[in-house]
């Protein structure tokens, strides 16, 4: 007999009182079945007595922790995930507002792709950053995830452990996370079925303090998983797109540690790989296709506007002798497949599949 999954929305909140209970409405209205951690995060007496309040009506369905003082988010979200015992663990920040369907949207993805970690599109003034998908697709891996609402599988958790909490609630610490569950096989994707609303949140603590705390988690992030490199691949115009599947799935695996590849293809080139789905891999793959009548002119133009976003651009000449126009220090690909290879996320022990 199939069972639906169990799942556990985690609400981490400091203050904020009238979005808060807004937020909590929202959940409960559009979240059947779902359980609410609620942790208040050293809150005023205000904010407190209003949890509690709405706590109490919940019964069951609902768990309220307290922190006397705010011990930071990542130690929040840690809380509620350590009494979280459900299949999938749900984290929303207060400043989110959630619309019907919104949990289905999460966990069909999770269900679907076999992901670890999932994050929705955002909309809103204080909507994260995150990469746009490719066109007409509506799931695909990537790097960059955001706590605002982020879902979490428990089995994945139980192999990887949780976030760590002398890191930053935000860039460096989702990395870091990141990289360490791709060790262990699991995929993260950013779900863009529907988007959630997000208003401006609060900030803990003094601009230098976070200024510091987010240097000290990038020194601390490089220092166990290195730099992330930007890579464009141009493969020359004679190679067929439809023998590069060893290619691709090489730097799929690179973008998964966090590196970037821009591929420069010819117009049949393109068409394949689009055909064949390469286009919605990875949000930290991104193709760009050459004119048909002046591809070198076209060329230019697109390492011009390339270098210009990304000053350390690391040209890269494809397989087959192809030659990267004008320059003769591009890396050979083998080169970087060296070093791709040499941290692979690839565990062909673990079933969970890439996002399709």
């Amino acid at each position: 007999m199939i069972t639906s999954p169990t799942i556990d929305i985690i609400v981490p909140v400091w203050n904020n009182l009238f979005d808060t209970r807004a937020c909590l409405v929202a959940i409960l209205a559009h979240s059947s079945g779902a359980r609410l951690i609620i942790v208040d995060n050293g809150s005023s007496r205000e904010t407190e007595l209003m949890l509690e309040e709405f706590s109490e009506s919940l019964g069951e369905r609902g768990l309220f922790i307290k922190s006397e003082k705010n011990i930071g988010l990542v130690a929040a979200v840690n809380i509620g995930l350590a009494r979280s015992d459900s299949d999938y663990a749900v984290v929303v920040r207060p400043t989110v507002t959630v619309h019907a369907k919104w949990l289905e949207t999460l966990v069909d993805a999770a269900q679907t792709t076999g992901a670890g970690l999932v994050s929705p599109l955002f909309s809103g003034d204080g909507a994260p950053l995150l990469p746009q998908l490719s066109p007409g697709i509506s799931i695909m891996e990537s790097c960059t995830i955001s706590f605002e609402t982020l879902l979490i599988r428990a089995e994945m958790r139980m192999v990887a452990g949780t976030f760590q909490e002398h890191l930053d609630g935000g860039e460096w610490c989702l990395r870091e996370y990141v990289r360490r569950v791709a060790a262990h096989g699991y995929r993260t994707c950013i779900a863009g079925h529907s988007r959630l609303t997000c208003s401006t949140a609060q900030v803990f603590g003094s601009v230098q303090r976070r200024a510091e705390m987010e240097q000290s988690s990038q020194s601390a992030y490089l220092a166990t998983w290195g730099i992330s490199r930007h890579y464009c691949l141009y493969l020359g115009a004679d190679t067929d797109a439809g023998n590069l599947c060893d290619f691709v799935a090489t730097i799929l695996d690179g973008a998964r540690q966090g590196h970037r590849f821009l591929l420069i293809l010819h117009r049949r080139q393109y068409s394949a790989f689009r055909k064949m789905g390469w286009n919605g891999l990875h949000t930290g793959i991104e193709l760009h296709p050459l004119s048909v009548l002046f591809p070198l002119r076209s060329f230019q133009r697109i390492i011009t506007a390339l270098k210009n976003k990304n000053p350390d651009l690391i040209a890269v000449r494809g397989c087959c002798g192809a030659v990267f126009p004008g320059t003769d220090t591009a890396l050979p690909f083998d080169e970087v497949q060296n070093c791709i290879a040499a941290h692979t996320t690839t565990v062909t022990a673990h079933p969970r599949e890439a996002c399709t």
